[in-house]
């Protein structure tokens, strides 16, 4: 390893933060990267507030003890019920000078400009869509006129990616359900969040589904360029992440699974390391 390696940790408990990835090496590529997938506890969604915040602080752990200096939560779910008690307190009593940052607050802020109706639509997991966490940040960056939001659940939607399916009459049929279900609960909806960072995978097969003049919001791009933002904004960050180009890939699962899949998600070939986690 280079001298004072200090990667970007990158953290999702299954495959889908790949996407969020990719659009992070094409915003930032001069940084080194370290990408920790708990592939073998996967999923998350289902889980409890408890066990998916202790899975998420053992993540960040490992990251931390890997010489990060600063991690992304690359997932929707760990964002949603393990962000914010990582930052207000093992952050502040264990590492107060690293940071953690999530993948719905960035999401959120861009919501105001982008609807004109007001009416905002949520596709998620069943954990997220539970959490409630995308109404409440909502809620929170637009106090004064208030968004509607609608949730649907769409509990398919990741195996058929994962199974590489997206080509395939299913993944047409539950895409399709699903949206037509979110629709028939405002048909006012003119902004949706792929709230799954897996969902990308299935946004042309999304948009064939969608009315006319219904945009899409990928979370990757977004969190690339708030990432971006957030580094020039704090310098004393910026400059203690290494910039070698380095790229490392960690899971808890067969190396072989995640290398085949990461292909999928990333167009490219990996070659990752096993590690245990807890």
């Amino acid at each position: 390893m280079p001298v004072n390696y200090q990667p970007i940790g990158v953290f999702d408990s299954g495959y889908g933060g790949l996407t969020i990835f990719r659009e992070l090496l094409k915003e930032l590529p001069e940084y080194d990267y370290l990408y920790l997938g708990d592939n073998a506890r996967n999923p998350y969604g289902n889980r409890s507030f408890e066990v998916v915040y202790e899975y998420t602080w053992q993540a960040v752990s490992q990251l931390f003890e890997r010489g990060c200096r600063l991690v992304v939560l690359a997932c929707n779910t760990a964002s949603a019920k393990a962000l914010r008690n990582i930052q207000q307190k093992e952050l502040p009593a264990f590492y107060p000078d690293r940071r953690v940052l999530g993948v719905i607050r960035p999401s959120v802020e861009m919501i105001p400009e982008m609807t004109k109706t007001g009416h905002v639509g949520i596709l998620g997991t069943v954990g997220t869509v539970l959490s409630d966490s995308y109404p409440l940040e909502i809620a929170k960056v637009s106090p004064f006129s208030p968004i509607t939001v609608v949730q649907e659940a769409c509990p398919m939607w990741v195996p058929i990616v994962e199974n590489n399916l997206i080509e395939s009459p299913g993944a047409a049929y539950f895409v399709q359900q699903n949206l037509a279900s979110l629709f028939s609960k405002d048909p006012r909806i003119d902004t949706i969040i792929l709230g799954c960072t897996h969902y990308p995978l299935l946004s042309g097969l999304i948009s064939k589904y969608l009315p006319v003049g219904v945009h899409l919001l990928d979370q990757g791009p977004v969190v690339a360029g708030k990432l971006k933002d957030y580094l020039f904004r704090h310098p004393e960050m910026e400059e203690v992440c290494s910039k070698s180009g380095g790229r490392e890939y960690l899971t808890t699962e067969s190396t072989r699974n995640f290398d085949q899949l990461a292909n999928l998600f990333l167009g490219k070939s990996v070659v990752s390391q096993h590690i245990k986690l807890g």
